[in-house]
């Protein structure tokens, strides 16, 4: 295990004039670089180091570890970082199951955790607390969106998503919005790679519409099998299961899939159309959903350290609350649980100049919290 956190241990130091800040900071980026789901941490990793390198110069240390997608890694990560490197703040882990595994040990230590990602109902409710932020979204969200669109003209769902946290999460969303019947509910084992018992239960369901939530490698391996099986049902899902980082390895059987998504490359914004140029320019690649959340995770954290002591718990909060920065998404606050109020947008994948990426069709919703911010008593 030593050996392992060695290995994957990288400390950044950035130098640079720009936000002016009262003291060092350092922050502790905890995510997925190896295995099925590290196309994900990497491009979270990628977008925070970006709004880092936009920000201006700064005291400011980033120390990157590799959770390799193992919860106890991820708080023995975590616990390390708190007590032997003293990082101010934590943030980065994409799965919803590493983050309930983390987040309460580190706020029990006075640490804050502002997420990049995962986002589980658990920690947005009753459960919420002072020193958690999601910069993202809430799990439901992405998946009440797409529930939602399938009420326009689908009148039997197949829904399916991993058995952990966010997959729980996903479905209940889906569910929340869908008006219509479900033809099956199905939970598969987180990181599974061979569905042909799921795709023959599709084929047999009588179906008109299938709901996936399959990130990573998941998504990668359904699409490609449910592409060879002939089966003829429309799929569609949130914005993971066809994010730009797993459209490249699905290849052309992602075509015209429909998604959902509080950000889409091609948004008419100034900050969006900077973040994009610049993520191509750094890393000769488009950005994904997972790449907009590190973005702004960082931009909250030092706009907030700009203006207060990361050490004075409540001015620190207060700052990060304001959410005052230019996302990429366009319009973003915090709702009383400090997860955002943003819109969602309808997408549809498509090739532009060769490359598969997704475009934005509509916007479903306007201003969409979450069910739980009533039960957050911050």
């Amino acid at each position: 295990m030593k050996k392992m956190l060695a290995a994957a241990t990288m400390a950044l130091s950035i130098g640079t004039s720009g936000l002016a800040f009262a003291e060092p900071l350092k922050i502790g980026l905890i995510t997925t670089l190896s295995g099925g789901g590290a196309g994900l941490g990497i491009d979270t990793r990628d977008g925070f180091m970006l709004a880092i390198k936009n920000s201006g110069k700064m005291d400011i240390t980033v120390v990157t570890e590799d959770d390799a997608q193992k919860p106890e890694l991820a708080v023995q990560i975590a616990d390390k970082m708190i007590q032997s490197d003293n990082v101010d703040v934590l943030t980065g882990i994409v799965w919803s199951n590493l983050l309930m595994a983390v987040v309460p040990g580190a706020v029990a230590q006075g640490k804050f955790y502002v997420s990049t990602n995962a986002a589980p109902a658990a920690l947005a409710g009753k459960n919420c607390n002072a020193l958690y932020f999601n910069a993202a979204y809430q799990n439901d969200n992405l998946h009440e969106a797409m529930g939602e669109y399938a009420n326009k003209g689908y009148k039997k769902m197949f829904i399916l998503a991993p058995n952990y946290p966010a997959g729980k999460d996903s479905l209940t969303g889906f569910k929340r919005y869908y008006k219509g019947e479900l033809a099956a509910e199905v939970y598969t084992q987180i990181g599974q790679t061979d569905y042909a018992a799921e795709i023959a239960q599709m084929r047999a369901s009588g179906a008109d519409g299938i709901f996936t939530f399959l990130p990573g490698g998941m998504g990668i391996a359904f699409m490609k099998q449910f592409a060879q099986s002939g089966v003829k049902i429309p799929v569609m899902g949130p914005g993971f299961s066809f994010s730009q980082d797993v459209l490249p390895a699905i290849g052309d059987a992602a075509l015209g899939a429909r998604a959902s998504g509080q950000w889409v490359q091609d948004l008419d914004n100034p900050a969006n159309k900077r973040f994009v140029a610049d993520f191509k320019k750094e890393y000769n690649r488009l950005p994904s959903l997972y790449a907009v959340g590190g973005y702004d995770a960082a931009q909250l954290i030092l706009s907030a350290a700009s203006k207060a002591s990361v050490k004075d718990a409540k001015a620190f909060g207060a700052e990060l609350k304001k959410a005052d920065i230019q996302s990429p998404r366009g319009k973003f606050k915090f709702n009383t649980n400090q997860h955002p109020i943003q819109d969602i947008y309808l997408t549809e994948v498509v090739k532009l100049d060769g490359v598969l990426t997704n475009e934005t069709v509509e916007k479903i919703f306007t201003d969409h919290g979450d069910a739980y911010a009533k039960d957050c008593k911050i």
